[in-house]
């Protein structure tokens, strides 16, 4: 049985079924049918323990790109990410006008 086969039995194994409770009643499995999907149950709860490492350790790079603004894509083509760097004075002409340790004539 191939990968792909196996994870769409998966996925459907997983699905809830919607129906009222006393309108229609589960119908029996025929035989090997239950082992089928306590085998898919354990299959699936082994995956979740796999790659639950994994996603804490994603849920945290992700939290880490809140210290970036949105990429910017220069007339040349070049792109950049600047860092957000709080109580930082925004460049402009004024605040780079004389460079540090020259004298200031007032």
């Amino acid at each position: 049985m191939g990968m792909k086969r196996l994870l769409i039995i998966a996925a459907l194994t997983a699905l809830p079924l919607s129906a009222p409770a006393e309108e229609h009643k589960p119908a029996p499995l025929p035989d090997g049918l239950d082992e089928l999907a306590e085998g898919m149950r354990n299959f699936l709860d082994g995956i979740q323990e796999d790659i639950a490492p994994l996603m804490e350790d994603l849920a945290g790079r992700l939290q880490g790109l809140n210290q970036y603004h949105p990429p910017e894509v220069l007339p040349n083509g070049d792109i950049i990410i600047r860092r957000k760097q709080p109580n930082a004075v925004p460049d402009g002409p004024e605040t780079n006008a004389t460079p540090p340790g020259d004298p200031i004539d007032i």
